[in-house]
């Protein structure tokens, strides 16, 4: 099956092996993201909601990329360190979908790449 590789330079660059998104067939398979500002390399601090809107800012940037935007998204996975934090993340996570947002699951994990506190990815299709 041919793919085509996604990388958005709006959004952090892959911290291993691995890339932002893959499309294959019109569907963007799109990797985790965490609260990395692209511009300065550096982790968004400050309270979970600010986090969280740099992830869904750095999803945006891919997404865009691949010519799509959240209501091209089927799908999202998230990975939170404390679920205490889950109704500030999901009221935030909200905010990105106006009408008819994607299905979803959400997961406690006890560790985060850099130590992040929540990590978003997403399938989304044209």
């Amino acid at each position: 099956m041919a793919h085509t590789i996604i990388n958005s330079s709006s959004a952090p660059a892959p911290i291993g092996p691995y890339s932002q998104a893959t499309l294959a067939n019109g569907t963007l398979y799109v990797s985790g993201q965490i609260a990395l500002d692209a511009e300065s390399g550096n982790l968004v601090s400050g309270s979970i909601e600010d986090e969280t809107h740099k992830v869904m800012q750095n999803l945006q940037a891919i997404l865009a990329e691949a010519g799509m935007d959240f209501s091209n998204v089927l799908k999202c996975s998230i990975f939170v360190k404390d679920m205490n934090n889950f109704g500030r993340i999901n009221e935030t996570y909200g905010s990105y979908f106006s009408s008819n947002p994607p299905a979803r699951e959400t997961v406690e994990v006890s560790r985060l790449p850099k130590d992040v506190n929540v990590e978003i990815s997403c399938i989304a299709t044209k």
